[in-house]
């Protein structure tokens, strides 16, 4: 075994002793809320209790069953994730259809009779269990990449404005699992100004390094006219067992929905599709409001503790209106609580917050680092101004401006803009880089699904109570 394979045995190996773990209790949690828990009183079991050993014994051929279903959807691939979301969804829909083939199994059974109660309550307790035991395998594993252990090695390849971000993101997020060695350009000399990054030679110098260094992952951050490159580093790599992986540049973004479509027998190149079908933005409206209405009400007592400490804090109204473009480039009112002083822009005119921001009042500090300053915009949502989730809305005057300067950020106004976003959850918040986050906005638009939108809910819980890019 080769040890960039070592490497990834453990965490896996470790995954799937836990799922057979969680899918043996689910059966005897459900086999005993069924049959020796207050449920048997409420429904009767008419046909007298069934011996606990038939189940385990069905047990032992789901397990295996729902493990291989795992392994084909790819869940025991080597896992550098740093957010839970990542898989739940994924594994909520393997369990239902490891469901149906268990339901559908026991059907044609005849030699002896499965309560259907008990297929129903596992159905629950599998993804609770199952999630619960993945949680755990992955917090020892971003302990384990902590301490140094099983650290795959990595080297950059190209100086494009990507490459300073994956440095950055993998040396701030050192949980992930990746220790970068320094990076290769084209020309050999030092082209990235970070102190602990050090300029390893030129492309051509990457296959001795995956050598030399026992590399792990090159990463290719190739400006757009550099991609020249690309084919000879490929071939020079030929042969070496070494991961590869691209950043996808503006261009690759702008073809990402390339796709043939027949007409009559004439084929045609789509290059843009309608961003949601009339069925998907029933769907996606639905939701919106089922969400925002549910959460307006779980916070309303929030809601007034925040009034009362905006109007104690400071002078001026409570909440705060401001013209925002939306959906097809219409203007909407955009409605937060105040954290500004009133007069806060009467001198500058419109301009970003910054961190530290001495415009801000006591209270809009703490307001704007929870994002509880946002909480209004859920009525916005509620009248079908603002979704959930979808690009962040921008005031006219910046949409006037970055059109002008970023290709392509027109695309965000597709679909409707939202409370958080794909780019927000990505450490693109605040004074970020709006190129950037307009690549992960059109990312957003051209692969939107309801289960995304639920991922992104999932990391901006995550982001506000944890993350540091608010202001």
């Amino acid at each position: 075994m080769t040890q960039n394979r070592k490497k990834d045995f453990l965490v896996p190996l470790l995954t799937v002793i836990a799922d057979a773990a969680a899918i043996e209790l689910s059966f005897l949690c459900s086999y005993w809320i069924r049959f020796n828990s207050a449920l048997a009183e409420i429904i009767p079991v008419t046909f007298g209790v069934p011996p606990l050993g038939a189940y385990i014994e069905s047990s032992l051929i789901v397990i295996p069953i729902w493990i291989w279903l795992f392994h084909s959807r790819g869940l025991y691939q080597p896992r550098r994730v740093t957010s839970f979301s990542d898989e739940f969804f994924a594994l909520v829909r393997l369990i239902f259809v490891g469901m149906l083939v268990i339901m559908a199994a026991a059907f044609f059974y005849r030699e002896f009779s499965y309560s259907r109660i008990v297929f129903g309550i596992l159905g629950f307790s599998a993804v609770v269990f199952i999630s619960l035991g993945r949680f755990i395998v992955l917090k020892f594993e971003q302990a384990w990449y902590l301490r140094g252990h099983d650290l795959k090695r990595i080297i950059i390849a190209g100086t494009s404005p990507a490459a300073k971000r994956i440095f950055q993101s993998l040396s701030a997020n050192r949980s992930l699992g990746y220790h970068v060695l320094g990076y290769c350009s084209v020309k050999g000399n030092a082209e990235i100004s970070l102190e602990s990054l050090s300029c390893l030679g030129s492309i051509s110098s990457v296959p001795g390094l995956i050598k030399s260094q026992r590399i792990d992952v090159v990463l290719i951050a190739l400006n757009e006219p550099e991609h020249t490159y690309l084919p000879d580093l490929i071939l020079a790599c030929q042969g070496l067992n070494v991961e590869m992986m691209m950043v996808p540049d503006i261009l690759e973004l702008m073809t990402s929905q390339v796709h043939i479509k027949h007409l009559e027998g004439i084929p045609f190149l789509g290059i843009k599709s309608p961003s949601l079908s009339t069925w998907n933005f029933i769907v996606k409206r639905m939701f919106d409001l089922l969400f925002s209405s549910l959460v307006l009400l779980l916070t309303s007592p929030l809601f007034l503790l925040v009034v009362i400490l905006v109007k104690l804090d400071s002078k001026g109204p409570l909440l705060y209106f401001q013209e925002r473009i939306g959906l097809d480039g219409e203007i909407f009112i955009v409605m937060k609580f105040r954290s500004m002083r009133v007069d806060a822009e009467q001198t500058t005119g419109p301009v970003w917050s910054q961190k530290d921001d001495p415009r801000t009042t006591r209270l809009g500090r703490f307001l704007r680092r929870y994002s509880l300053d946002e909480l209004p915009q859920l009525v916005n949502v509620v009248r079908g101004d603002m979704s959930i989730v979808g690009p962040r809305p921008e005031r006219p005057h910046f949409v006037e401006q970055f059109k002008k300067e970023v290709p392509r950020y027109l695309e965000r106004h597709r679909v409707k803009t939202g409370m958080t976003g794909w780019a927000q959850v990505n450490g693109l918040r605040g004074n970020a880089s709006i190129s950037e986050r307009t690549k992960y906005d059109i990312y957003y638009v051209e692969n939107w699904s309801l289960v995304f939108d639920l991922k992104i809910i999932l990391k901006t819980i995550h982001a506000v109570l944890f993350g540091k890019d608010a202001y």
